[in-house]
């Protein structure tokens, strides 16, 4: 008994001996572009074109000055972009709540062909409907205006779809009615007893809304042209044009700028994903 026991110990000791292995081999190749891209931007375009390299360089700041001298206003995108992609999150991620609530707290006839079509929308891409939405912005005169990125956010399928699975798994709603019975309103039941019990949920989708608005690309280099309207993003992808063909540094610097607050937004939410993820994958 004592060497089965024993056996069992050694086995359970390999398995996760091999599970901590695979687990750090898959976390370094997920940092390693992101090193690589890191320490391209403090490196110069010779020392690039000779080859990969692990270890910083000291061309920084020759790169910065190099990007900054390319009309690349990092603080002026910086800004447009957190405007862009805050507002976005906060909408996408509080309208999708409670477009979720409806669909699990409330019994009404239409309840399972509306979710539904809310699938359905989930299906069309944002290329197929481009032309015409841009025609509409064009007659709204909201061209080279943030609302049209902001806006159309209020409506995340995605979002709706994770909300409504994680509200299936965690929601009580015995809760629900004994608030109505104490005399809650029905936002105020939302605001103050659901959205608590949704945090980890939120934060997930906070995280995911935010870098999707934050990468997004075709659609405001479709909407905004004037230069102090640009993101981060269209920022970079013209730099393509101005310092391609001679300053790789400049552009891995501009990438690296680009990227830099996703981590730090990344880091801060990071916490809820797992149980977020866990939850939201329960039941129907």
């Amino acid at each position: 008994m004592a060497k089965i026991r024993k056996d069992t110990v050694v086995a359970l000791n390999i398995n996760k001996t091999i599970i901590y292995i695979v687990c750090i081999a898959l976390s370094l190749l997920s940092i390693l572009p992101f090193w690589i891209m890191f320490v391209n931007a403090t490196r110069s375009t010779p020392e690039i074109q000779s080859g990969l390299s692990l270890l910083p360089s000291i061309h920084m700041m020759t790169n910065l000055d190099v990007l900054l001298s390319k009309s690349f206003d990092p603080l002026k995108g910086f800004f447009n972009s957190l405007i862009i992609s805050g507002f976005s999150t906060l909408c996408a991620v509080y309208f999708s709540s409670l477009t979720a609530y409806a669909l699990v707290v409330y019994n009404w006839k239409m309840r399972q062909p509306f979710f539904t079509f809310i699938m359905c929308v989930m299906m069309i891409p944002a290329q197929a409907s481009a032309i015409g939405f841009y025609q509409f912005m064009y007659q709204l005169h909201w061209t080279n205006n943030f609302l049209p990125l902001i806006l159309p956010s209020i409506a995340a399928p995605a979002i709706v779809f994770f909300m409504r699975q994680y509200l299936l798994a965690t929601l009580s709603i015995e809760m629900v009615e004994a608030a109505r019975i104490d005399g809650s309103g029905e936002f105020y039941t939302f605001n103050r007893i659901v959205m608590p019990i949704m945090v980890p949920a939120i934060a997930t989708q906070a995280i995911f809304a935010f870098v999707a608005s934050w990468n997004n690309l075709f659609l405001p280099l479709i909407l905004l042209t004037q230069k102090d309207k640009y993101t981060l993003p269209i920022m970079v992808s013209l730099l393509k044009g101005d310092i391609y063909k001679t300053e790789f540094g400049s552009i891995y610097m501009g990438l690296s700028l680009t990227v830099l607050p996703l981590f730090v937004i990344y880091f801060l939410l990071s916490r809820y994903i797992i149980a977020g993820v866990a939850l939201g994958g329960v039941k129907e």
